[in-house]
């Protein structure tokens, strides 16, 4: 996948931590298309972590409860720069043609 360009998705700290204490159970977590969490008695719990779209917090914006939280993106967006991963990312998606305009 290109949000990463071959750098190892276990040395990336993104995935969603979830309060308990907080969550209300409206499922909402479980529309994740990457199938990270599972439901148990107690409510949703991060079954996969490293399925977790690096830089997705699509189940933290929608969930009713706000019990949904993740690392902080500076130090995200520090690891992209440190380890020119945005430079990587151009460079795949320009050779998969994903950059190029649909008209040409």
């Amino acid at each position: 996948m290109a949000w990463l360009t071959d750098y190892p998705r276990e040395k990336v700290n993104w995935s969603p931590t979830i309060d308990l204490n907080k969550c209300v159970k409206c499922g909402m977590c479980m529309n994740c298309g990457k199938q990270v969490y599972t439901w148990t008695k107690e409510g949703p719990v991060v079954e996969n972590p490293l399925s977790c779209v690096v830089g997705c917090t699509t189940c933290a914006n929608l969930c009713q409860g706000e019990a949904i939280s993740f690392p902080d993106k500076k130090v995200l967006r520090a690891l992209y720069k440190k380890e020119h991963l945005w430079a990587k990312v151009t460079k795949q998606l320009k050779a998969q043609g994903k950059l190029t305009p649909a008209n040409q």
